[in-house]
């Protein structure tokens, strides 16, 4: 455990609470529904307390008390094949509702009144028990959680007027993380329909939902300066190969953030030690791994003058006296194109569920004149830079947070506890 420079005791978190595996759930049973908790519900929530949107199971006989969660209640993932979630934690509130949990998690419900629930989740979701899950991992993550893992998590633990004092502080900067997500989900949805208002006259799926052969996707109406062309007509591939084996900057393309360089994104090698083989990006070309397009992962190269990326990818270049990349760029990420592109990869003749460029090339592209092109990225950049400024807003709140959960679970700094009045 880190030092402290307080006398606060170490406390066992099998000496405060006691744990219950969650339940399994047989297809065959035909008796009452219950709600269950399931890995998926845990989000990046802090609090469960709603319950709306909470799948049901069949249920033979009544459940065990013991099975049924309370508020107060501490969910933990205990097995999930991604990794980095196992032994999150979300603090519960079902308020009386009936409520059970999937043999995915695991409950702790605290059995001792010294013990600060809210307190509690904080401590479980810092920096303490990430470092114990990791010792405990043998320096790597855990494949799954145990009730004795659990139980041998060790931490201080202050006077409870301290611990309340501490959790209040930490729900500050909760609720402020959370309205900054409630306005970055506002202006989200703000920036969808700014792009359906801009470049799609407000329409919707349309013909693309109802085709499912390429050559029958029709646009509705455009304004009468607009026209409508397939990509192929208005780019041009690249198929250029490293053929000598250079060593430029090997890149890839995310779902959320366009390209990036391999090796600092996902800090390790992901690719082969042999480039020659490897597509040749240049700066203001358009790239997408033709068997992860319908996720998103399309994205305009501003990172070098020349990278490169696997042989799997689609690289092109739209004309630029007829395209803005900026436009095309905002256009290729829309929900809508995100759809035409997973109708197309189910469409394609080369029934291995990708996209080449021979289909991409197809597809229709609302072609507005090139000035209103840039205009209607301007106006869509703005929505964009609100947005990313209010998610640089979140990101340093939850930084604060981070630091002052450091500070003040350990003990580093002390928090005022005001005295009650002496009653006479």
């Amino acid at each position: 455990m880190p030092e402290r420079s307080n006398a606060w005791p170490a406390c066992k978190f099998g000496d405060v609470a006691e744990f219950r595996n969650g339940l399994n759930f047989t297809q065959g049973s035909r008796g009452q529904t219950v709600k269950v908790v399931s890995v998926a519900d845990f989000g990046v929530a802090e609090e469960l307390s709603d319950f709306t949107q909470t799948g049901t199971v069949r249920i033979n006989g009544d459940l065990n008390g013991e099975d049924i969660l309370k508020d107060g209640d501490l969910l933990f993932v205990r097995s999930n094949g991604n990794k980095a979630l196992v032994g999150r934690c979300v603090y519960v509130r079902p308020n009386g509702e009936k409520v059970t949990f999937s043999g995915f998690t695991i409950r702790a419900r605290l059995k001792s009144g010294a013990v600060d629930p809210w307190f509690m989740s904080k401590v479980v979701r810092s920096p303490l028990f990430k470092e114990a899950l990791y010792r405990l991992g043998g320096g790597s993550s855990i494949n799954n959680l145990s009730q004795g893992v659990l139980s041998e998590f060790e931490f201080p633990l202050p006077p409870l007027p301290e611990q309340r004092k501490i959790a209040e502080i930490l729900r500050t900067w909760d609720k402020a993380i959370e309205a900054c997500e409630r306005l970055i989900e506002l202006l989200k949805a703000r920036q969808l329909a700014l792009v359906h208002q801009l470049v799609f006259g407000s329409r919707r799926l349309g013909n693309f939902a109802r085709s499912n052969k390429m050559h029958k996707f029709r646009w509705l109406s455009v304004p009468a300066d607009w026209s409508v062309a397939p990509i192929g007509s208005i780019a041009d591939e690249s198929s250029e190969i490293n053929r000598d084996g250079d060593a430029f900057d090997v890149l890839s393309c995310s779902k959320h953030d366009g390209f990036v360089r391999s090796l600092e994104y996902f800090k390790k090698q992901v690719f082969s030690s042999d480039l020659s083989g490897y597509k040749i990006i240049r700066r203001g070309e358009f790239g997408f791994p033709s068997n992860h397009v319908e996720e998103g992962s399309i994205g305009l190269q501003n990172l070098v003058d020349e990278g490169l990326v696997s042989p799997i990818y689609t690289v092109f270049r739209f004309h630029a006296d007829r395209v803005d990349n900026d436009y095309a760029y905002a256009v290729l990420k829309t929900d809508l194109y995100r759809h035409i592109f997973q109708v197309s990869t189910s469409a394609s003749v080369d029934r291995r569920g990708s996209l080449r460029w021979s289909d991409f090339s197809m597809l229709p592209f609302p072609l507005p004149p090139i000035d209103e092109q840039r205009a209607i990225h301007k106006v869509l950049a703005a929505g964009l830079a609100e947005i990313d400024q209010q998610q640089t807003e979140r990101d340093v709140l939850a930084k604060q947070k981070r630091g002052l959960m450091q500070k003040l679970l350990t003990g580093e700094w002390r928090v005022k506890i005001d005295k009650e009045p002496a009653h006479g």
